[in-house]
């Protein structure tokens, strides 16, 4: 069963609170995504570190329901 992207942006904001996250559906399949996820939480992290965070997030559901995500990280500045 395939992840929509309410429920992948749902994930990832519990886990980060202040991240900003945007979604695409790569192929309009549910099962191919691309996500921007932006938060303070990675600051002083590797690019490996805040993937991991964002894997965390998903709680396991990655390579089971949602089957591929492109994933880019930033780290949200203070305003």
């Amino acid at each position: 069963m395939a992840m929509n992207q309410a429920d992948i942006e749902r994930f990832i904001k519990e886990a980060l609170p202040d991240a900003e996250v945007k979604i695409n559906d790569l192929r309009g399949d549910g099962d191919h995504y691309a996500a921007y996820v932006k938060s303070a939480a990675f600051k002083g992290k590797s690019r490996v570190q805040q993937h991991q965070m964002v894997y965390q997030a998903l709680q396991g559901r990655m390579g089971n329901e949602l089957h591929a995500l492109a994933l880019q990280t930033a780290v949200l500045e203070d305003a």
